[in-house]
């Protein structure tokens, strides 16, 4: 019992040297950033390959629009999305685009992080699991990282929004302008409801204050029964977390859904796929798993979770390297079943990723950080027991899915004039450094462990 308490009582402490790395990771994006949007600026940064990658590159982009051109139902023609984005965003620098899309990509990705937080608590408590009681603290700390993610996401949105959302540009709802897309104003409740077409996307606006809103007041609600649990021990505020994850994880299936639609395939507003929503899930959630489990098997490494054993450290390995495999199958899925339909109209978002630069590249390197390299090094047994192991593997999980979101964005944004250089890895950078040190500050404000958890005493006996 005196075990227990000594265990339960451990608090991280967030040390000066761990803060100036953070603090210089920081410094080091903004600088690489502020150089790589000069570069921009002045044309330095230039797609690999020289004159013969530009011209498959025009190419390419010829073919992706070619593609989308197709013929509505009464036969009239559409006009491509590709060449309406380029005259509406003709008087926007194309450097000034790429910052608007990084970011966008960026909070979209790392506000993942923060959700799947919340979304790894919830799913514990609602299966009753109880080899993770020694853990749980990680993610709350993770989840701490929603609030920022909600307020950047929202002003960000009208910040770029006429150039990451081709949609919100009025005068493609106009019968009268030459720009009118009948596809787009099929869709146009979808933004706009209940105002008119062209407006104030009022139905989009207030399905992302509703999302960040529920999400955090749940986080909330959660947080508040387990830190409430830790001072007079009732296992009262453990049925209260398991009722309230147990509702938050419905609502969580559809707004996570629709968030995806909203955030990511909307970009792309001529095309859709069915499967979209858990594409983004997928991603977000192995992830935020190689998160959790490299952050876990840092404090570990330097001393902490004395409650967590190589067990603990294998079943984290294994919802790795599972969720990688799960996220492989509906990457094929949703290509294969694409590739097999040919239809113009779909067909075209996967043109323009495998044979445009740089997306083709990411295209086929997606699978080899994503699927690949996670497979053949976590498949042994003992790998997943391996802090050291797990340390190299979830970095390139999390570098892997970076650059997924990087292709699920760019290509629908910038077409033929996306670049992936210092401005995108400085940004990168920026908000990995942000991320880190809201979740280790946060981690700092409460003990590690929990020390009434009801589950503690089947996590200290774990074994597999």
């Amino acid at each position: 019992m005196n075990a227990t308490h000594e265990i339960a009582d451990e608090k991280y402490e967030l040390k000066s040297g761990t803060r100036s790395k953070l603090f210089m990771l920081l410094g080091a994006g903004i600088l690489l950033f502020i150089i790589g949007v000069f570069m921009a600026m002045s044309g330095g940064e230039h797609h690999e390959g020289g004159e013969a990658e530009k011209g498959k590159e025009h190419a390419s982009a010829q073919i992706s629009k070619d593609l989308v051109a197709s013929v509505d139902q009464h036969g009239d023609a559409v006009k491509t999305e590709g060449a309406k984005t380029e005259e509406h965003h003709a008087k926007t620098a194309p450097w000034l685009k790429r910052i608007y899309t990084t970011l966008w990509m960026n909070n979209v990705f790392f506000a993942g992080l923060g959700i799947i937080g919340l979304f790894f608590i919830a799913i514990q408590y609602a299966a009753q699991a109880g080899w993770s009681a020694g853990v749980k603290r990680i993610p709350l700390a993770m989840g701490h990282w929603i609030p920022f993610a909600g307020i950047i996401m929202i002003v960000l949105f009208f910040v770029v929004k006429h150039d990451v959302f081709h949609w919100t540009h009025a005068d493609l709802y106009d019968k009268a302008s030459p720009d009118f897309d009948k596809a787009i104003t099929g869709k146009s409740g979808f933004f706009f409801w209940p105002l008119a077409p062209g407006g104030f996307p009022l139905f989009f606006v207030v399905r992302m204050v509703v999302f960040f809103g529920l999400w955090y007041l749940f986080f909330t609600w959660i947080k508040k029964e387990m830190l409430a649990e830790d001072l007079d021990g009732s296992i009262q505020h453990w049925y209260n977390s398991r009722k309230f994850s147990t509702i938050f994880l419905i609502i969580f299936g559809y707004s996570s859904s629709i968030a995806a639609w909203d955030w990511v395939m909307s970009i792309d507003t001529h095309w859709f796929s069915t499967m979209m929503g858990w594409y983004v899930f997928a991603s977000w959630w192995v992830c935020g798993l190689a998160m959790i489990t490299f952050i876990v098997a840092s404090l570990k490494n330097a001393g902490y979770l004395k409650v967590v054993n190589e067990n603990h450290i294998h079943d984290l390995g294994k919802f790795v390297f599972a969720f990688s495999v799960f996220w492989t199958y509906i990457w094929f899925s949703q290509f294969m079943l694409i590739f097999y339909a040919n239809i113009p109209e779909e067909t075209v978002y996967f043109v323009q990723r495998r044979l445009v630069a740089p997306y083709s590249w990411i295209f086929f390197a997606n699978l080899i950080l994503n699927f690949v390299l996670p497979f053949l090094l976590l498949m042994m047994r003992d790998s997943k027991r391996q802090i050291a192991m797990l340390q190299v593997v979830c970095p390139i999980v999390i570098l892997g899915h970076w650059l997924d979101y990087y292709n699920m964005v760019t290509p629908g944004v910038m077409h033929g004039e996306g670049g992936l250089g210092l401005l995108e890895i400085g940004m990168a950078m920026i908000f990995m450094a942000a991320f880190l040190l809201v979740t280790l500050t946060s981690l700092t404000k409460f003990p590690l462990v929990a020390k009434h958890d009801p589950m503690m005493q089947e996590s200290l006996g774990h074994h597999i």
